[in-house]
Order: structure tokens, then C-alpha cells, then sequence
């Protein structure tokens, strides 16, 4: 009796042969594995270092009818934050803000008018806190040139930076999920693009047709072999950011695990893109302008290298458009701040819609001959 023809099987024979093929590929190495980490080692030797901007909050009963209080937050590079208790507490353990101003008004003996007191943590950025105390002298020295040149002094800045307890944020933890959704994002775009526009143009495509196994696990057979390969990247790119360069995993294998989750969801969307190019490229010289279309915006937009908070006004909700945006924000929280898997559901929704979308279009645009 003869055995019966296994769709399974046959899928993951064409997964096997498709992988194979991949790890073969010097330019699919390159650019899903090499380049990021290109980025990383460089990133990772510069040292611990921070954001663009310096984020502050003043402290509840600061006083804010001073000239420094004005000053300061007229200052295009300082960013004031206008949360208050267990929320503003929160930001300054994990970093997100370099510091807390305690403006305090002196008693009417005193020389100096005013005292100033900086809370900060051990997650903020050194170079951060002393760029802000530079700001904070040369505020007061301004001052007091303008408007109290009999005065020694409007203010005094003490000279103890108050801590809290917080993880040391450094460059890496920043960088590292940009580089890992740039790979996935270049792996899912022009990896899946590349593949099936030159499956169907050496009828590699109408020769499956021969064969007893439907259309939608050739399909999956591909699309698995993309999957293994880049989770495999991913894998990878962490465990060198972790081990060689201290890229923070707070949970550790949990957190490692909801990365995983985050870069699979994020993959499949990245993939959506690719069947699309490979069905509007006419020809294969098309695919990569087609390709950067969709890459490059993202790749500049989505706060890969900086912040999107550091981009102008107008621009800034184009980028929290990006799915890219959204994977790094969400891979951030998880790796850096402990968040679990539900407390990114603002993130995963958004990648929803896009999966949504993306493969209604691919559905609608993709060709098998």
C-alpha cells in the first residue's frame, strides 16, 4: 500500500532546501547578520553614553517665578518633563530623566536668593548630568550679569548630586534594538522580494505546480526557512550585545523569550512587505528601489540611532507612525525597563493593524507566474 502524500513533509523538505540555500548566500549573512553588527561593536566599544537631550522635571514645591526656572526651560536642548509622584519617580530610576531641580527660595538674610538641588540615578548618563550642571552655571552667571550684578550670586548649586537607585543605561541598550528590527526589516524586505520574484522568473514556481503539494505550503515552506534563519540573527545579535557589551536583560531568559516573541511578530509583518515589492517589481533591478522605499524611512525614522523625541515637532508623528518605531520602543521597555508582553499592547497592537494591511495588500498584489 502506498503511503500518502504528506503536505507537511513536503513543506519542510522545501524549508530545509530554502535554508540551505540562505546560509550559502554571502549576502544574506552580510546583511542580516554582518552589517548590524558592524553597528554594534562600534557602538559597544564608544562606551556608555546617552541620548541627545537633557530630560528634567523640577521637584514639587520648586519655586517657579525665579528668572533660572524661565531660563531653563526656554533652553531648546532641555526637554521638561510634566509628570508628577510614582510616575516621575519611575522615569528617574530607569533613566529617562537626567534629573530632578529642586529650585529653593533662600530666607531674606541670605546672600544668594535661591538653592538648587539635582536628584538624579545611577541609570542616567554622567555626561548628561554634567552638561546639565554646565547649563545651570552658565544660566545663573547669565543672570546674574543682567539683573543682579551687585549680588554675589542669584543662586548656589550644591555641589552633591543627590542618587537614587537605577540601572546604568548605556549606549548599547539604546542602539542594539535599532540594529536588530534594521535586520529583521532588511532580511524580511529584500530576503522575501529577491526570493520569490526569482522563483517565478526561473519558473521554479510553475515547476511545484507539478508536484502534489499545494500552493500555500510552498508558500509557508519559504516563509519558514526566512524564519528560522533571521530568529537565529536574533538570537546572535543578543547574545553578543549581552555577553560581549552588556546589553541589559533584566528578566534574563524571560526577557530574552519575550524578545524572541516581539522579533517573530515583527518579522512576519517585515515579510508582508516583501511579498508586496515581489509582485509590483517588473524586473529584478526594480526590487531594491521598491525595497528602500519601505526600508530607508524607517530605518532614519523609526529611532534606530536617536530618539524620535529629538526630531522636530512635525516629523515626530510621522515616525510613531512606523511599525520599526514601535518594535524598538516595545524591544526597549522589555529589555531595559522589565516590561512583560502585556505591557507593550499599545506596541503589538499597532504591529497588528500593520500585519493586517500589509497582507491584505500582498494577498491582492501577489503573483505566481
Amino acid at each position: 500500500m502506498n503511503k500518502a502524500y504528506s503536505q507537511f513533509e513536503a513543506m519542510m523538505a522545501i524549508t530545509k532546501a530554502s535554508l540551505r540555500s540562505i546560509f550559502r548566500s554571502p549576502s544574506a549573512v552580510i546583511f542580516s547578520i554582518a552589517f548590524p553588527m558592524i553597528f554594534i561593536l562600534v557602538f559597544g566599544f564608544i562606551g556608555s553614553g546617552g541620548r541627545v537631550s537633557v530630560n528634567i522635571a523640577f521637584a514639587n514645591g520648586s519655586d517657579t517665578l525665579n528668572p533660572i526656572y524661565q531660563s531653563l526651560k526656554n533652553i531648546p536642548g532641555i526637554k521638561v518633563s510634566d509628570k508628577k509622584g510614582d510616575r516621575l519617580k519611575e522615569d528617574l530610576e530607569k533613566g529617562r530623566i537626567t534629573a530632578i531641580i529642586q529650585i529653593a527660595k533662600q530666607p531674606v538674610n541670605s546672600v544668594t536668593p535661591y538653592s538648587i538641588q539635582l536628584t538624579s540615578s545611577e541609570a542616567a548618563n554622567p555626561q548628561n548630568i554634567q552638561v546639565l550642571q554646565s547649563i545651570l552655571n552658565a544660566v545663573i552667571s547669565g543672570i546674574n550679569q543682567q539683573q543682579f550684578p551687585s549680588t554675589p550670586t542669584i543662586a548656589v548649586i550644591s555641589k552633591e548630586v543627590k542618587k537614587v537607585p537605577g540601572r546604568v543605561y548605556r549606549t548599547i541598550d539604546f542602539i542594539l534594538p535599532g540594529q536588530l528590527g534594521f535586520s529583521l526589516l532588511s532580511a524580511g524586505v529584500f530576503g522575501v522580494a529577491f526570493l520569490f520574484f526569482n522563483l517565478r522568473q526561473q519558473l521554479v514556481l510553475k515547476r511545484f505546480y507539478a508536484t502534489p503539494i499545494k500552493r500555500s505550503y510552498i508558500v509557508l515552506g519559504e516563509a519558514l526557512s526566512r524564519v528560522i534563519f533571521q530568529m537565529i540573527t536574533a538570537v546572535i545579535i543578543i547574545l553578543v550585545g549581552h555577553y560581549a557589551f552588556h546589553f541589559t536583560l533584566v528578566n534574563g531568559l524571560v526577557t530574552f523569550a519575550e524578545i524572541m516573541v516581539l522579533s517573530f511578530v515583527a518579522l512576519i509583518l517585515f515579510m508582508g512587505f516583501g511579498f508586496i515589492v515581489s509582485s509590483v517589481a517588473k524586473n529584478e533591478s526594480t526590487i531594491p528601489p521598491f525595497a528602500n522605499l519601505i526600508t530607508l524611512p524607517q530605518f532614519l525614522l523609526a529611532g534606530t540611532f536617536f530618539s524620535i523625541d529629538n526630531f522636530p515637532t512635525w516629523l515626530q508623528p510621522i515616525s510613531r507612525i512606523l511599525p520599526l518605531t514601535h518594535f524598538n520602543n516595545a524591544m526597549r521597555n522589555i529589555a531595559f525597563e522589565g516590561a512583560g508582553l502585556q505591557d507593550c499592547a499599545l506596541e503589538f497592537g499597532v504591529l497588528g493593524i500593520w500585519i493586517v494591511v500589509v497582507y491584505i495588500v500582498a494577498f491582492k498584489t501577489f503573483k505566481w507566474e
